[in-house]
């Protein structure tokens, strides 16, 4: 962990690069980013000078910034580089994201990235020209609605298109793009829309409350607009069934509320549709439940070439009933972090003995730990176990159909297919170079052999494959894509040029 002092210099840094720079050496008239230089200073007086301009966070390190010259910065260098991988430092700089291909544009190769395994590697920054890449040139540092509202404008009188960034753990790269306008929702009115899960689990505890919520600190409330996965889903459903109403401004500008008697089509496409495709959601409303005993399993053994296919074999033997038992988790190769409600100690460890045996045959561990609420467990097993960030990660899905579980043959065909992907990859998968065409096809190939025996199901669109073949039905069926379709045009009636990823790598290119 760093100091706090330090993640606020650096911000603060941040926040203050020069946007007056652009004044004084060009006319009005000149075109910057899409719009006049005149637009830009409009904008930026209509929001009290919170315009901003948008770089690489890793620029400290480079001598060469979009073919210019520069001064690097070694003590603002050696600060990114302690702090590369650490979620709480990436999350306060605009230019970082938690996935960094999303920082390049793929499609040319452009961008500004360390050596995520050792960022001190001086081969990554040497002599190499440092290029935005597809992180946006300029942003707005979001504190009300009426920032929003005047972007929207911008947007339509310009053209100009806009992307929105919350933390920075879009999965599929939304939230950044190639010279849009973005907006930077994070300290968006401190106790609404830029809130940090772990700041809610905190809040919720002291209130003797559970919120069900996402496996990271620093991911945001907007996870819901996906679907809102949670370990506890098993037992209290995803985020979008506990959704009871957002604040949300639709792209022709309005602040509307919506929820099941308010704009109940709106609201019926934000639990789900995606991102910021409907609009810039400022605040959500959640049903949550009163304090949890957790019964939490943590088993863990070191993994070789011979133990771990028959490891996913016995999950696969086993996860229909821990399931019915309320488990809900995760298991990243050979380690089992699951936790439940429903069940006591002793039935915790009954449920769970074999995954137990398993692993101490193999060298490794298992125990049940009861916790006293899902804080507690959050705080000493999460954090330590959430996803990476800093590598370059392509993550693939695909729900699993309960029938598979349900016969011989179709345990069969999972375990298959477990077997098919183990040759190539974890459950995150790690690329070395910005440029990752032949990793999105691989990851498309691979999950194919689990949309091949689960006909009819979909994937986890937060976390799915950004090459999701026929993705209207993967990720929320045709049907409702043509409802959500509907939605979008109602209010969209303009369909302004926003909110659209522009550097993505295309397939053959």
């Amino acid at each position: 962990m760093f100091p706090t002092n330090l993640l606020f210099l650096v911000h603060t840094a941040l926040l203050t690069t020069s946007y007056a720079a652009f004044l004084n050496v060009r006319d009005d008239e000149t075109l910057i980013a899409g719009a006049s230089l005149r637009a830009w200073n409009d904008l930026n007086t209509t929001i009290g000078g919170r315009l901003h301009v948008g770089e690489p966070f890793e620029k400290a390190c480079f001598s060469t910034f979009n073919g210019n010259p520069i001064n690097p910065d070694a003590s603002a260098c050696s600060a990114l580089q302690q702090n590369y991988t650490n979620p709480l430092f990436r999350v306060q700089q605009f230019g970082a994201y938690m996935l960094p291909q999303w920082e390049t544009c793929q499609a040319t190769g452009d961008g500004c990235l360390l050596d995520s395994s050792n960022p001190s590697n001086p081969v990554a920054f040497t002599g190499v020209n440092c290029q935005n890449g597809n992180v946006p040139p300029f942003y707005i540092d979001v504190q009300t609605v009426s920032d929003i509202q005047a972007a929207l404008k911008f947007s339509r009188a310009t053209g100009v298109r806009l992307s929105v960034k919350n933390h920075g753990h879009d999965y599929k790269g939304r939230s950044s793009g190639k010279n849009t306008l973005s907006l930077w929702v994070q300290n968006l009115e401190a106790s609404k829309g830029g809130t940090f899960t772990e700041d809610v689990y905190n809040f919720a505890d002291q209130h003797n409350v559970t919120w069900i919520g996402g496996y990271h600190q620093t991911i945001g409330t907007g996870w819901v607009l996906g679907g809102g996965h949670s370990i506890l889903s098993p037992v209290y459903g995803l985020g979008v069934d506990r959704v009871v109403q957002f604040k949300v401004v639709t792209p022709d500008g309005v602040y509307r509320t919506a929820n099941e008697c308010e704009n109940s089509d709106l609201f019926w496409a934000l639990r789900g549709g995606g991102g910021s495709a409907f609009g810039v959601v400022v605040e959500s409303t959640h049903k949550v439940e009163p304090q949890l005993t957790l019964q939490a399993a943590i088993i863990r053994f070191p993994a070789n070439s011979s133990n771990l296919f028959p490891w996913y074999n016995l999950t696969v033997e086993h996860s229909l009933r821990w399931a019915q038992n309320g488990w809900g988790g995760h298991i990243v190769g050979p380690t089992l972090i699951h936790v439940t409600p429903n069940l006591n100690a002793s039935q915790a460890q009954v449920d769970m003995q074999a995954a137990i045996d398993y692993a101490v045959a193999n060298g490794g561990t298992g125990i049940i730990d009861t916790l006293p609420s899902w804080n507690a467990f959050f705080l000493k097993y999460v954090t330590s176990a959430q996803a990476a960030v800093g590598p370059e990660l392509m993550l693939g899905t695909r729900l699993i159909s309960t029938e598979l579980f349900n016969s011989t043959t179709g345990k069969q065909q999972l375990s298959n297919a477990i077997k098919d992907v183990l040759s190539f990859a974890s459950p995150y998968i790690v690329a070395g170079t910005p440029f990752l065409m032949n990793q999105y096809q691989q990851v498309t190939s691979h999950i194919q052999a689990f949309r091949d025996i689960t006909p009819g199901s979909g994937a986890y669109f937060n976390e799915g494959d950004v090459y999701e073949p026929d993705h209207e039905e993967s990720y929320w069926g045709t049907e409702n894509y043509k409802r959500l379709l509907s939605v979008k045009k109602k209010y969209d009636p303009h369909q302004s040029p926003h909110m659209l990823a522009v550097c993505w790598v295309e397939w053959g290119q």
